[in-house]
């Protein structure tokens, strides 16, 4: 196993100790333009693997717009119902591809599901989660919350409240959070800080209003980075390297 080199110092401790980590599915493309890179995934896992190697408890909740996205198929015709449980099946692909990753490297999982799947996943449930972190096990939550209408953001807000964690981590294709899309407009604003208010006041998109609104309610902080660089998981967590955080003010 390739090991990443551990950051954690006296003068650089790690600040949270269990953290949920939101995936999206296109970035399990890879450079890819559509499926799973299974190199790709790899490479994530290792980041995981290096965080939870640190003592921090891990949960992980992925999308499935590499594989389907059902608000798209629902502008274009079908029933939004229908669609999104599809695209709640697409996350379950992609959160077993994590899983298998994940073990392969020595950690132990539990993949969880929203939807009652129970041949392929277990059905989620509050204590035994709770009790799955207690056990070191890394959570892997796809199927969404098993509800038509609802985000893997919103998911994700919801399940880092029901587990208690403190930072949501949001992994995306670029370095933080920007005024607009910075792979079309050069002249785009990055943010180090925001707050909760700031991201709902300038519609910067980060993640739905329901999450965003969950995780301050949750007083859950939010951290926007990139999955690219090996090493910036474990960066973000001790507050190095590029990255927007997201809290509430002071």
């Amino acid at each position: 196993m390739t090991h990443i080199p551990a950051v954690e110092d006296d003068k650089y401790p790690i600040k949270y100790r269990r953290v949920l980590i939101k995936i999206s599915g296109e970035s399990l493309m890879g450079t890819q333009p559509y499926g799973i890179d299974v190199h790709f995934v790899t490479q994530v896992a290792k980041q995981i693997v290096n965080v939870h190697a640190h003592g921090v408890d891990v949960c992980l909740v992925v999308g499935g717009g590499n594989i389907y996205r059902g608000l798209a198929a629902s502008a274009q015709g079908m029933e939004r119902a229908t669609a999104d449980y599809m695209g709640m099946l697409a996350t379950v692909m992609n959160g077993l591809a994590l899983s298998s990753a994940l073990e392969k490297q020595g950690i132990e999982t539990r993949v969880v599901s929203g939807l009652d799947i129970p041949t392929v996943c277990a059905t989620y449930d509050q204590k035994a989660c709770l009790n799955d972190l207690k056990k070191s096990r890394i959570l892997i939550f796809v199927g969404g919350t098993g509800n038509p209408y609802f985000t893997t953001d919103t998911c994700a807000a919801l399940r880092a409240a029901e587990m208690h964690c403190e930072l949501i981590l949001k992994g995306t294709q670029v370095d933080g959070v920007y005024s607009d899309d910075p792979k079309k407009n050069k002249d785009a604003v990055r943010y180090d800080r925001l707050t909760y208010q700031d991201v709902l006041a300038k519609n910067l998109r980060v993640m739905d209003a329901a999450a965003i609104a969950l995780a301050r309610e949750s007083n859950i902080a939010i951290a926007v980075f990139s999955l690219h660089d090996e090493r910036n998981l474990l960066r973000v967590l001790t507050h190095q390297g590029k990255f927007t955080l997201i809290q509430s003010e002071g």
